[in-house]
């Protein structure tokens, strides 16, 4: 098991240097210069272009600048805002905890309701439900964020009146963040009907982020157990006459969620860019929200760097899956 965890482990450094290198080619195809940003656009004399320049490192050549901004990534330094003036680690860590928890609660929901749906979509294969659930599964994978989340706004929010239209709770709360964990802070925090309006504020913003990977997660459990429930081992334990909650969960399902598994590792990446939109459309205050005020503020080093700091979690996940592959399929370890 060891051997398996370092050479998963190996595999990442190849995989996070080609993520440097788009950060940092990224960063500089963007319009616009960050030293006339710094500087202020109008009236910067050359002598203190050059100065900037220098401060920046934009006068050396161009692997000079990337050889520069690896040594600074391996001392943990990834720049300051160019706007607020602080660190990036540190409004990343701040914001990180808002964008987590609608995530958590995103994943959550997804495979709660997705799981359950497949497997009995593949049980009831060509009935009613497996028909209704697989169109419905269709539709909330091909509909956008942006739309969908602003009609489920206008009939919740505006209609009916029971969710609020944006935010993480109301503003008759006010309380010093402990965790940055809105729901664990408002109960910290000991204030009657807190928890209750973060849960409210929550609600239609981990929806909107759930339905895409819910939809896969469905299908993709569904195909799995199609193919499982095939085996000659699970037509061997209905054959010894084990019960039907038996042989689905212990063996079917278990070997099914192989790749229900890799399905649902892989949707981090998807919550990742759909956090963009959705904290977009909800005024949600996390790293999604904060990095597309970056590009439009042309904040450079925040655009770079939290690229890589975005890219760096999917990869930690995309490890762990690869981890819990091995816990849950010991062969697959020796591969």
């Amino acid at each position: 098991m060891l051997t398996f965890i370092l050479k998963k482990i190996l595999y990442l450094i190849p995989t996070f240097l080609g993520i440097t290198i788009v950060a940092f080619g990224f960063i500089r195809l963007l319009p616009g210069d960050p030293v006339l940003l710094m500087a202020g656009e109008r009236g910067v004399s050359a002598e203190r272009y050059a100065v900037i320049s220098a401060q920046l490192g934009y006068d050396k050549p161009i692997w000079q600048q990337y050889l520069l901004y690896l040594n600074n990534l391996f001392h943990g330094d990834f720049g300051n805002s160019l706007v607020t003036k602080k660190p990036v680690l540190t409004e990343f860590f701040a914001l990180f905890p808002a964008t987590i928890e609608l995530g958590l609660v995103a994943i959550i929901l997804a495979t709660a309701i997705g799981v359950p749906i497949g497997v009995i979509a593949a049980i009831k294969r060509g009935s009613w439900f497996d028909q209704l659930s697989m169109t419905g599964a269709l539709i909330g994978f091909s509909m956008p964020i942006f739309w969908w989340g602003l009609l489920l706004i206008i009939f919740f929010s505006g209609t009916l009146g029971w969710t609020p239209v944006s935010g993480r709770i109301s503003l008759m709360y006010f309380f010093p963040p402990v965790t940055g964990f809105m729901l664990i802070d408002s109960v910290l925090s000991g204030q009657k009907g807190a928890f209750a309006s973060a849960v409210r504020h929550l609600i239609l913003p981990s929806v909107v982020l759930a339905t895409i990977p819910l939809a896969v997660i469905a299908r993709q459990t569904r195909s799995a157990m199609l193919e499982v429930m095939g085996e000659d081992y699970v037509r061997t334990a209905k054959a010894k006459g084990l019960s039907p909650t038996r042989v689905i969960g212990v063996h079917a399902l278990r070997n099914a969620m192989i790749p229900v598994i890799t399905t649902i590792g892989l949707q981090i990446g998807v919550l990742m860019a759909g956090a963009i939109l959705t904290e977009t459309i909800f005024s949600w205050p996390g790293i999604g929200k904060w990095m597309i005020d970056s590009i439009s503020r042309r904040d450079y080093p925040v655009v770079q760097s939290g690229l890589l700091l975005i890219a760096a979690i999917v990869m930690i996940v995309n490890l762990i899956v690869d981890l819990t592959y091995g816990l849950i399929n010991p062969r697959i370890r020796h591969k």
